[in-house]
């Protein structure tokens, strides 16, 4: 059982609130007396907050948000030892889908406190002298270009392909330059999945698996606006991974270089060059 517990609660967050951070906060202190509640105002708050938490030596952080909430704290624990757990409450959850964490407010907290704790990997971007871990995936053109200039983060299944639809029209990519474990290829959009899922519960990497110590790199090769919305149709259809013009393949290093935005998790990071890699076994997840 634990003794200390930091919950880290984003009440802006998809279909969360102060009131239902509460109700969960005293549903995880009937059972850990010792849990303190940290409420997140902005982004950039959930790391800050648990920078303070962790003066408390809590043994478990329970992320109370959404995908954003939840690679803020990754950014702040990866490489430790200490636990996260999560609460799904934003609005895709991915990390939630693809580790089968209920959606049912009770049953998240009673999993959260009675789930095992898993070392797993998570994925590493280097761009701009900044430096930044991922759960879900990292995006490097296109959707990043989405991302770039929005005032709140992409959230959502449609979202996560047709939020830039507006962009589309200005789209004018430059070709970038990517080796993969020392394979080179070209292309102009690249998405590097460490989770199968993608946006909410597309499949646009179906052998990712956050327990493998490697990343899926997909790289599209086309530049035209067309091309956009054919890998957005393939990716809702399931069919992307038959198109002809883009790679898919397992990946432990990539450095790309050339111009293009970056997206980890849904958040815009900076611009290329950019080194991506697999850490494995760099975090420890309660699921």
């Amino acid at each position: 059982m634990k003794s200390s517990i930091a919950l880290i609660g984003n009440p802006v967050s998809g279909r969360s609130s102060k009131r239902l951070l509460r109700e969960i906060f005293l549903l995880i202190k009937s059972s850990v007396p010792s849990t303190k509640l940290f409420i997140t105002e902005k982004p950039g708050d959930a790391e800050r907050l648990l920078r303070e938490a962790l003066s408390l030596q809590p043994d478990l952080i329970v992320s109370a948000g959404g995908d954003g909430t939840c690679n803020e704290i990754i950014n702040v624990i990866a490489g430790s030892s200490l636990p996260m757990a999560v609460i799904p409450l934003g609005t895709s959850n991915v990390l939630a889908l693809e580790l089968k964490i209920p959606f049912n407010l009770k049953d998240a907290v009673s999993k959260a406190l009675t789930g095992t704790a898993h070392r797993v990997s998570l994925g590493h971007v280097q761009c701009e002298g900044k430096s930044r871990y991922f759960s879900l995936m990292a995006g490097v053109g296109y959707d990043a270009n989405a991302v770039y200039g929005r005032g709140k983060r992409l959230s959502g299944k449609t979202a996560y392909i047709f939020s830039g639809i507006k962009k589309l029209f200005s789209w004018s990519p430059d070709e970038l330059s990517i080796v993969v474990d020392g394979n080179p290829f070209r292309g102009y959009s690249l998405i590097v999945s460490n989770l199968s899922r993608y946006g909410g519960d597309f499949r646009i990497a179906p052998d990712a698996d956050i327990k493998k110590p490697v990343l899926y790199a997909f790289i599209m090769h086309g530049k035209r606006k067309l091309d956009i919305l054919r890998y957005a149709t393939g990716i809702m259809r399931g069919r992307h991974l038959k198109l002809k013009d883009i790679t898919y393949m397992p990946a432990t290093y990539i450095d790309i270089k050339g111009f293009a935005r970056i997206q980890v998790d849904g958040d815009y990071i900076g611009r290329t060059p950019a080194v991506i890699e697999a850490m494995p076994d760099s975090l420890s997840l309660v699921y």
